[in-house]
Formats: structure tokens, sequence, C-alpha cells
């Protein structure tokens, strides 16, 4: 059996299909899964282990991704996106079974592409389930939904954690490490850059730990990164940062992609929200803590699909502290 699956969304929406990837596989075994891609989250083909092939679309790839859509002989196709673009590769893949979310319906160009509906609803469900949702209506009737974890899944390829480990150690970093990402795609999702200064402070000085701040190639987000750290060094490439999250022994970070890669390597980490619901995005495992503008007196600990945002000012360096403490051990001595 010859698969397809569509994921043309950004770094985080990839990570986060990764446990619908894992229920397709365990739903068929011996299929040969291949991953539709952009070109922006392609570096991460490599660390998802439940495929067997990578297709890569975007500018400057030619009609080659095109052709491998057209000539794969696929007998199941998911489109996880639900773009233009996604449904038009749909309809080129001529799979026999060609699945979508129910709401691209509305768009009546678009649902010419499928011939099978998944009824979840985004605001009602975890982005991580919403996309397990779509294999689970893939499923022939009478066969069982796999059980999986929503916990999404990377695995580094042995390289890219020793390219981050040389990197770590030329830039003076030979121990346990903090990772701070301060850098967000919406300017309205970053925190002031005192209070990162702050936080890097109190882990060097109370916990011992030495602190990296990673960003992405946005100037704009460059320049604030540089603002709470002028020292601080860029990861050449996605796969990089990963690796340098995947060693971390604490990730602190805005509601970014940075949010989905601690969670698929279960990093102890610390999320801030802003504007946007937690309860759609938030890490799912247990060494993970949420902090919202909108109730910003201490970590959530209960989400719904309705939640408010608020502006990101209102999270206090207090909150965050006590939150790492809590994480890491009030005594100060670095846990493993």
């Amino acid at each position: 059996m010859k698969i397809l699956a569509l994921q043309l969304k950004r770094i985080g929406d990839l990570v986060l299909t990764t446990p619908a990837l894992r229920r397709l596989h365990l739903a068929w075994p011996e299929a040969h899964i291949a991953l539709g891609v952009m070109g922006g989250t392609a570096a991460l083909l490599p660390a998802i282990p439940m495929i067997q092939a990578g297709i890569v679309f975007g500018r400057g790839r030619g009609f080659a991704p095109w052709q491998q859509a057209l000539t794969g002989g696929w007998d199941l196709c998911l489109d996880f996106t639900g773009n233009d673009r996604s449904a038009f590769i749909t309809a080129l893949s001529r799979a026999k079974k060609r699945v979508a979310f129910e709401s691209i319906r509305k768009n009546k160009l678009r649902a010419l592409a499928y011939n099978v509906w998944s009824p979840s609803r985004v605001r009602e469900e975890h982005t991580a389930q919403y996309y397990a949702d779509l294999v689970t209506s893939a499923l022939p009737g009478g066969v069982a939904v796999p059980d999986v974890d929503l916990v999404p899944e990377l695995a580094m390829p042995a390289r890219n954690r020793e390219a981050a480990s040389t990197d770590l150690e030329a830039t003076g970093v030979t121990g346990p490490y903090a990772l701070l990402h301060p850098g967000t795609a919406r300017p309205e999702k970053y925190w002031l850059t005192e209070r990162w200064r702050a936080v890097a402070a109190h882990l060097r000085e109370t916990h011992g730990l030495s602190t990296i701040f990673t960003c992405g190639p946005d100037a704009y987000e460059r320049a604030h990164v540089a603002d709470a750290d002028p020292d601080f060094k860029s990861p050449r490439d996605l796969l990089h940062l990963a690796a340098l999250v995947e060693r971390a022994r604490i990730v602190v970070s805005c509601d970014t992609a940075v949010v989905h890669l601690a969670s698929a390597f279960r990093v102890r980490q610390i999320a801030l929200f802003g504007p946007t619901n937690p309860f759609h995005w938030r890490p799912l495992h247990d060494r993970a803590v949420v902090i919202s503008a909108a109730q910003p007196g201490a970590p959530l600990t209960e989400f719904h699909p309705r939640m408010k945002g608020a502006p990101m000012e209102r999270i206090s360096a207090e909150v965050v502290i006590r939150a790492i403490d809590d994480l890491l051990g009030r005594g100060g001595g670095v846990m493993e």
C-alpha cells in the first residue's frame, strides 16, 4: 500500500502531525508512507521516523514534486493542510481514497479533490488530536483505531547531534544548559527582553546552567534576541536548532515552533502564551508548564477551546522563575 500525506503548513503543524503519522503507521505497518511538505520545513524530514520518503514543494523545486505526486501510484492520500495547493496535489495523486476535513466542503472547488471526510473540528480539539482524527476517518469500517500518544515524536540523526555538540563546545558550553527562544513569527507574541535577561540570570546563578539563546532567520527576530543576549548564536538550520533543543536541560520559549520541538523530545519546558489559545497548541507531556498572559498569576492547569488571549507583558519574570524552580528543583542543583 502506498500512502501520500500532505502537511504544507508551518513547522509547528508538521511536528504536531507526527502522532497522526504514527497512527497511520500502526494501522498499515507495511505501507510505504510519503510525506509532502513545503521547503521551509523540509529539513525536519530526516527526523520523522514514521515515513519512508519525503516530497518537497515550493519555489525553486520545479516540476519534480508534482511528477512524484502524479506518478506515485497512491492508494490513499491524506490532506492535513486544506489549501488550494494541497487540494490540487490530492487530485493529482489520483489515489483511490482521498481524505480531508469536513470544513473544506465549504469551498466547492477544493471539495472536488476528495471523497472521504473527517468531521473533526479544529476549534474543538488540540491540533495533534485534530490531525490524528483525519487518519481515523481514513480507516476502513470495522477496523479498530490504533491508540496513540498525542505527544509528537522526532528522532534526530546522529550527525546532527554530533554537529550540535561540536558547536556548543566551540562556544564554551561543555555542561548542562538552558535554551531560551524569544523569537516567534508574530510581533504580538514577543515577551520583554529585560525579562528574558532576568530569567537567564536566574538559570545561571541559581541552577548552575549555561544559557543559550536561539532564533530563526528573520531580521526582526534576530534583533530582538540580540537585545536580550548580544552574544547569541543563530542555529545554522532547522535540524541544528532541533538538536540543540533535544540536548537542553530546560527550554523556555514563546508560543512558536520550539514549543513543539521541545515537546517532541519531552524536554522540560515552559511555554509562554499571549494572544493565542494554549488549548490548541500546548505541549501535552508531563514535563511541560504553560503560562498564559490571560491568567498570568500561575501556570495553567485547565484548558478549554474558548480561552481568551492577552498581551504578553502581563506575564512577569517572577512567575516564570517560580515555574523554573519547580521544574528544576528549588535547591539550585541541576536535575537529571
